[in-house]
């Protein structure tokens, strides 16, 4: 379990294939977290959980299973790009963001970005099957970081973001046609499922 509250960003150092096509191991420099990691243990890249393969004092790998690659954008990076990490949080901790599983629900594309004061409100494509998630002042998980819904419009939402998320975790160099990763608040699909359908139809 996460809480959306990154604790420092790392840089792809190479996205590898398998041979047969069944994953890729993704290897991240983030010699910040040398010694703080150990095999075994999961870490959220982009908020997506993964498990740490190799730990070295320069980073660590992963591997991504073909489901991952489906699900998330992280078949898609590149060396040298930038990327949001964070441990789980440890029984007992501060939880300064809210619930994130580290289970990508969908990828959207960043539609717009408009400076407001000295941040910025984004605007973010919201696929269909998520928008009965996401509710205005709600919350949601941007490429791992928690933010708070700042609006909801047909097909799209806004966060709004200070000046410490823009130089603190990738989101400040997302641009408009750029992918990121979204996680619903947990609590709203758990809700769904325990009340009873509308109009007693079917449960989607």
């Amino acid at each position: 379990m996460f809480t959306g509250i990154v604790e420092g960003t790392g840089t792809v150092a190479g996205l590898a294939a398998a041979a047969d096509g069944s994953g890729a191991r993704l290897e991240v420099s983030a010699p910040w977290l040398a010694g703080r990691l150990e095999v075994g243990e999961s870490v959220a890249v982009n908020g997506c959980c993964v498990t740490v393969a190799a730990a070295t004092a320069a980073g660590f790998a992963a591997d991504l299973v073909a489901e991952t690659l489906r699900r998330t954008a992280l078949g898609r990076l590149e060396p040298g790009a930038r990327v949001n990490l964070e441990r789980p949080l440890a029984l007992g901790g501060r939880l300064g963001g809210h619930l994130v599983q580290g289970h990508v629900d969908g990828v959207a594309e960043v539609l717009e970005r408009t400076p407001v004061g000295d941040g910025e409100e984004v605007r973010v494509a919201l696929p269909p099957e998520l928008e009965r998630y996401v509710v205005e002042k709600g919350s949601v998980a941007v490429d791992g970081v928690s933010l708070t819904v700042a609006g909801v419009g047909p097909g799209w939402f806004s966060v709004a973001l200070v000046p410490h998320t823009l130089a603190a975790t990738t989101l400040g160099g997302r641009r408009p046609g750029d992918l990121v990763q979204l996680e619903v608040d947990i609590l709203a699909k758990y809700v769904e499922r325990l009340l009873p359908p509308a109009g007693g139809g079917a449960r989607p």
